[in-house]
């Protein structure tokens, strides 16, 4: 299936103090994002940069967009090469740096996928379903910095 696909999200910055952005410091980083029929999320900047340490913030927000992207890519490469996955979690990471000028770029992420199949015979497979996942992942594909996946796959 080829297609276009359009998404819809509403932000609401809920940070006024009651002087809006008079000042740098005068006002809070306090986000809303919401999705029609689904609950919304609190969110913020990163607190380096005068957030709430307790919300999400965008770099938290592109982190879980790649863990769970490849995760779901992942399971589909799995089925198709017969792979029995019985357990995923991944502990991914990422490196952003600022650039001195007010903005950065994140560098790179990697995936830590820990993932438990139902056969040791299926252990290749599942392993070489990585970098499957990481072809079709749509967010993966949609980044300028590399992805890595730095897998460890075990039998039930």
């Amino acid at each position: 299936m080829i297609g276009e696909h359009r998404y819809v999200l509403h932000s609401e910055w809920t940070g006024n103090r009651g002087s809006g952005t008079s000042g740098y410091r005068d006002y809070d980083r306090s986000v809303t994002i919401a999705i029609d029929g689904k609950s919304s999320m609190e969110a913020s900047s990163d607190k380096p940069f005068r957030g709430d340490a307790a919300k999400w913030n965008p770099e938290d927000l592109l982190l879980a967009a790649l863990s769970e992207c490849h995760l779901l890519s992942y399971l589909h490469a799995c089925v198709q090469a017969g792979v029995v996955v019985v357990s995923y979690r991944d502990e991914a990471t990422g490196l952003m740096v600022e650039d001195g000028r007010g903005g950065g770029a994140f560098r790179e992420v990697v995936l830590h996928p820990q993932v438990v199949v139902a056969d040791a015979a299926m252990i290749e497979a599942a392993e070489a379903a990585h970098a499957q996942a990481n072809e079709w992942c749509f967010i993966a594909n949609s980044v300028n910095f590399p992805v890595r996946h730095e897998a460890v796959v075990a039998a039930a």
